[in-house]
C-alpha cells in the first residue's frame, strides 16, 4: 500500500468522525427546527459557549456531588413540595413578582410569546445535554432518587435555561420589578439542587447560556414585534385595571423599544 493510500485510509475515519462532531449541534437543533421562532437553525451552539461540566470522578466532580447532598439534606418538607411542583412551570410561576392580574388567559398574546421563548429555550437546552450526557446526581447516588425520576441528562439544567430566559424578558417588560422577577428566576433554577435533579453547576451554566440565547433572539425582528405586542396588550390591562374599583397599584411596562 502506498503512503499515500495509508495516510488516507487512517485518517479518513478520524477526520470523518471530526466533522460528524463538529456538525453534532446543529443536526440535533435542525431536528427541532419547527420548534424554532426567535433562533435559526445552527445560531447559537451551546458546546462552544459552555464550558464541559466536571469529569465523573475528579476532585471537582466530587465537590459538586458533595454540594447536592448538602443542600438535598438540608431541604424541608415544604421546600421539597414547593420545587417538586415546579416541574412544570410558566411565565405565570413569576406572578407574585409582578401582580396578581398577571394570569393564564388573561394576556393571550404575552401568554403565548412567552410559550413560544420557553419553548425555544428547552429545544436549545435538550440539544445542549445530548452533547455532554451528563448523568443526573441521583443516577450516580439512588440514595438521592425520590419522587418521579427524569430521564434526561443533566448538564446543562432545562429549569435554569428556560427560567432565566422568561426572567430577563420580563425585566425588560418591568423594569421596576426586575430585581424580584430574576429572583423568581434563579429561584426556580435552584430548587432542582434541592431534589438532587442537578448540581449546582448545572444551575450555573443554565443561566449563561440563558443570557445567550436572550441576547440572540433579541436581534430577530419577530421577537422585536412579539415583544412591543405583548408590552401594547400588559399596558392595556394595566390601564383596564386602573379604572376598575379598589385596584392594586400595578407597575409600568417600558414604553421604549426593548433594548438590544
Amino acid at each position: 500500500m502506498k503512503l499515500k493510500t495509508l495516510q488516507a485510509s487512517i485518517f479518513r475515519p478520524v477526520l470523518l468522525a471530526a466533522i460528524v462532531a463538529a456538525n453534532f449541534n446543529t443536526v440535533i437543533l435542525a431536528r427541532n427546527a419547527d420548534e424554532l421562532h426567535y433562533l435559526k437553525v445552527g445560531q447559537l451552539d451551546a458546546a462552544e459557549l459552555l464550558a464541559p461540566p466536571p469529569i465523573q470522578g475528579s476532585p471537582e466532580q466530587d465537590a459538586d456531588m458533595s454540594s447536592v447532598k448538602a443542600v438535598h439534606k438540608a431541604c424541608g418538607t415544604n421546600e421539597a413540595a414547593v420545587a417538586i411542583s415546579e416541574k412544570k412551570f410558566s411565565v405565570f410561576n413569576f406572578a407574585p413578582a409582578i401582580g396578581q392580574f398577571f394570569q393564564p388567559g388573561k394576556l393571550p398574546k404575552t401568554e403565548s410569546f412567552f410559550e413560544r421563548l420557553q419553548e425555544e429555550a428547552a429545544v436549545v437546552t435538550d440539544h445542549a445535554k445530548l452533547h455532554w450526557k451528563r448523568p443526573r446526581p441521583y443516577t450516580i447516588d439512588p440514595s438521592l432518587a425520590s419522587g418521579k425520576l427524569e430521564k434526561s441528562f443533566s448538564y446543562p439544567s432545562g429549569h435554569s435555561t428556560e427560567a432565566t430566559v422568561l426572567a430577563l424578558v420580563l425585566a425588560d417588560l418591568f423594569p421596576s420589578r426586575r430585581d424580584d422577577v430574576l429572583a423568581v428566576g434563579r429561584g426556580l433554577g435552584w430548587h432542582r439542587v434541592l431534589i438532587a435533579r442537578h448540581y449546582p453547576t448545572d444551575i450555573y451554566a443554565g443561566r449563561v447560556l440563558a443570557r445567550a440565547i436572550v441576547r440572540e433572539m433579541k436581534l430577530n425582528t419577530d421577537f422585536q414585534r412579539d415583544f412591543a405586542e405583548a408590552r401594547l396588550e400588559i399596558q392595556a390591562a394595566q390601564a383596564t385595571q386602573l379604572k376598575s374599583p379598589g385596584h392594586a397599584a400595578l407597575d409600568s411596562v417600558e414604553s421604549q423599544p426593548v433594548a438590544k
